[in-house]
């Protein structure tokens, strides 16, 4: 058996950690960037009931053929605008995702976003690499946000 895996990745955004906590928890703000490259995940296939025991779930499309894939997760702790705990029970070893939103005081904020309990198919390399391109995605979105907020 090959024990479960944790991942961390580290990101600093120039934004407040309300901004941040706020996309990842809106639907509307979800819908442009959540999941790999090469998918879309449209606002109605998002669901946040934001609260623990609340669900947490998406639908992906693959934009070459269409196919979807949903994403099953349930929130843990929910405490804003620090924290974001959800688990996916229906992942082999109940994968749980943690998001902390550290202020760093000049006007920047890191996210440190860690996955512990992910199963061999979610730690293959290209597992990874698409897990990063929807981070990446974010980085654009909310860059994309404070350019407009700052015009």
């Amino acid at each position: 058996m090959i024990e479960p895996g944790q991942f961390t990745y580290r990101r600093i955004h120039r934004a407040s950690r309300e901004l941040l906590f706020d996309c990842m928890t809106q639907p509307e703000r979800l819908a442009h960037f959540w999941g790999p490259a090469g998918t879309t995940t449209p606002v109605g296939g998002i669901t946040v009931d934001l609260r623990p025991g609340g669900a947490f779930e998406m639908v992906m499309v693959n934009d070459t053929d269409g196919s979807q894939h949903t994403m099953r997760a349930v929130y843990v702790e929910v405490r804003r605008p620090e924290r974001l705990v959800w688990t996916e029970p229906g992942v082999e070893g109940g994968m749980i995702t943690t998001l902390t939103f550290t202020d760093l005081g000049d006007g920047r904020t890191e996210v440190v976003t860690h996955q512990t309990n992910v199963p061999a198919m979610f730690a293959d390399p290209r597992a990874r690499e698409g897990f990063e391109t929807s981070l990446s995605r974010f980085d654009e979105y909310v860059a994309a946000l404070t350019e407009l907020t700052a015009n």
